[in-house]
């Protein structure tokens, strides 16, 4: 009995310190601070790769037989377009998670959790108020406002921790490769080239033609070069929505899930006096 009261008053004025000083919600801050600007930079590269393949996806290139961008990008564009959804998704989820942190972290929040706290205290080494139900009552109450004062706070501590383990590192290289497809995009968007005049003479024609054969190969080494970095830019946008979709919905629900279980078997265990 005497041996639950302590661990009932250690946790009761830990949990006191710890949110009026502020710790954890400095930590959150930071973490959920970095992950939004990091899915913002994700967002703006993904936009700016939609708008280049707009811009050139009606541009025909070609010597003799024109070929169609549009063609090569138009997968990779709607790929784009769905991952631009997700993304906006994404940085929502983050958004929430620091409006959610400003409630938890409010005076109202913490004040309440400290008269939980004292009262808990109160009750539990009090020789007329120390009744079973009236110890187990006041004990559940404190894990109540423990849970919803720090269970924000810890989601995003714990989420973002395995997040820059392993899923930071990732994002980084994914999000660059959206930017030099973006650049490789842009340098095959070249203008057709001017058909050869009547008015040529003999000379003239065969440099013209010459110097078209040269740019048909120059424009299908780009074309190849930019089919192939679409396909590589698929597979990353793919990598970028797993990644995003763990961090900001699958990572945190069980995070959630997990303080959930671990709150039940606590009250189930330790407020019983």
């Amino acid at each position: 009995m005497d041996r639950r009261r302590i661990i009932w008053t250690l946790l009761a004025l830990t949990a006191s310190a710890v949110a009026i000083s502020g710790v954890a919600d400095h930590a959150a801050d930071s973490y959920a601070e970095d992950a939004l600007k990091r899915a913002l930079v994700t967002f703006a590269a993904a936009r700016t790769l939609n708008g280049v393949i707009s811009v050139v996806q009606s541009t025909e290139v070609g010597v003799g037989v024109t070929v169609s961008i549009g063609q090569i990008l138009d997968p990779i564009n709607d790929l784009v377009e769905q991952f631009s959804s997700v993304m906006l998704v994404a940085a929502s989820s983050l958004g929430l998670q620091n409006v959610l942190l400003t409630i938890t972290a409010s005076r109202v929040v913490t004040v309440a959790l400290v008269i939980a706290s004292i009262l808990a205290v109160v009750i539990l080494w009090s020789p007329h108020l120390n009744k079973n139900k009236m110890a187990a009552g006041a004990s559940r109450i404190l894990l109540v406002m423990l849970f919803i004062r720090f269970i924000v706070p810890l989601l995003v501590i714990g989420t973002n921790l395995v997040s820059d383990a392993f899923l930071t590192p990732q994002q980084a290289e994914a999000t660059a490769a959206l930017e030099v497809t973006g650049k490789a995009i842009k340098e095959a968007n070249v203008d057709v080239k001017t058909p050869i005049g009547d008015d040529q003479s003999i000379m003239d024609r065969l440099n013209s033609v010459i110097d078209e054969s040269l740019a048909s190969v120059n424009i299908s080494d780009r074309l190849a070069n930019l089919q192939e970095n679409a396909s590589k830019a698929a597979e990353h946008i793919v990598d970028l929505i797993v990644l995003f979709v763990l961090q900001t919905i699958i990572l945190p629900l069980a995070f959630l899930w997990l303080l959930v279980q671990m709150l039940k078997g606590i009250i189930a265990r330790w407020t019983q006096f």
